[in-house]
């Protein structure tokens, strides 16, 4: 016979489309769903979430449509509740540091969207803070969790690459500027002084890639530009892109492998996935997308020839195997709620944590000084 633990979850920022898509509706409301999350241990783990925001009608209707009773607009009195267990924010970047600050002092476990603080300094605070407040704390890290990379994962796992030498990336879409058609991303991404910009919000995404998949990175070269300096806001009224909207950069790990990434807003895609990396080793390479992966060994490498006066006659791209699935993947967003969810109830061990945010973090402050003074820079070790 099982029992059933109940955990509130404070969800703050929910009345976004992450927060409200992949972390509410597809990971614990999924959870819900199937009865719960199976501890293993005669415990069913009862995810519920008391939504948080800044607009009462919005929350109310939203906790109406999914039959929960629990919301509020006051962040403090929900923090000072003892029956709340975790804390979640999936706000504005520029807002995240002081609610996770008061979630913390208020002595919950903290599960927080990237990047978690506007600069380094911050970060390192806040992962400091929950350090010695002893509370459970985790950084949403999801792409890890992706098919793609999974199945990059296991290649990386079983030796099929030998060497590896370097890794292409290639992340992007163009966002409408909002006059003739709707922007599909909201007009504080493209404002500098609102905690927007391609670099604070990519950077963080490929430095636990690369840390977690390669090697930590150790330097880091970047470009940034605004290509689009006009856009118009929710309301169609136009306004100045302050912040980047692309960034080129070059990343050396550890252990040698270069790594190479392009991050755009102002790209039309010719790729079959919206995210691709490239991995390039000595018995074989791979291309690994949100959901594929294919790979090309050493052995059936084919030999072009470079001759321009010639049209191309290899079928270069039916020359790649698409790796297959072997398993059934789960919701990536889900599937670390339920690490983190174990590791609040159980224990078990979570190393994605606020030091690891705090890393993404450095990456981008380092990427954006990095194209401001026109240099290599160094990426030191960074520690509690």
């Amino acid at each position: 016979m099982t029992s059933r633990r109940t955990v509130r979850i404070a969800m703050n920022g929910v009345t976004g489309r992450m927060g409200y898509r992949q972390h509410l509706v597809r990971s614990l409301l999924a959870l819900r769903d199937r009865g719960g999350l199976d501890l293993g241990d005669g415990t069913t783990l009862w995810p519920e979430p008391v939504l948080v925001g800044r607009r009462d009608h919005a929350l109310k209707a939203m906790a109406d449509r999914h039959g929960l009773s629990e919301w509020s607009t006051d962040l403090d009195a929900v923090l000072a509740d003892p029956g709340i267990d975790i804390y979640f924010d999936a706000q504005v970047t520029s807002a995240r540091e002081e609610a996770i600050g008061k979630a913390i002092a208020a002595g919950k476990h903290i599960y927080t969207e990237k990047p978690t603080a506007t600069g380094l300094a911050g970060a390192l605070d806040l992962a400091r803070r929950a350090r010695a407040a002893g509370v459970k704390h985790g950084v949403v890290q999801d792409k890890l969790f992706l098919p793609g990379l999974l199945k990059l994962k296991r290649l990386l796992d079983g030796g099929f690459f030998g060497q590896v030498l370097s890794v292409r990336g290639e992340f992007g879409y163009w966002v409408f500027e909002g006059d003739w058609q709707s922007a599909q991303r909201p007009s504080w991404n493209y404002r500098r002084e609102d905690g927007g910009g391609i670099v604070v919000d990519m950077f963080p995404h490929w430095e636990y890639v690369l840390h977690e998949l390669f090697g930590r990175v150790t330097s880091v070269t970047a470009q940034t530009a605004t290509h689009i300096p006009r856009r118009w806001d929710e309301q169609g009224e136009p306004y100045a892109a302050t912040a980047d909207d692309a960034a080129y950069g070059i990343f050396q790990l550890e252990g040698g492998v270069i790594a190479q990434i392009n991050s755009s807003w102002a790209v039309r895609v010719h790729r079959d996935e919206l995210v691709e990396f490239q991995v390039d080793g000595t018995e074989g390479s791979a291309v690994a997308g949100l959901r594929n992966c294919r790979v090309q060994h050493r052995s059936s490498t084919p030999k072009p020839v470079w001759n321009p006066d010639l049209p191309a006659t290899e079928p270069f791209r039916a020359q790649w195997q698409e790796v297959p699935d072997n398993v059934t993947f789960d919701n990536g967003f889900k599937a670390q709620w339920e690490l983190f969810l174990r590791h609040v109830a159980l224990d078990e061990p979570y190393h994605w944590d606020l030091l690891a945010g705090a890393r993404g973090v450095q990456l981008a402050e380092l990427g954006l000084r990095s194209c401001a003074e026109g240099r290599r820079l160094d990426v030191p070790e960074i520690a509690l």
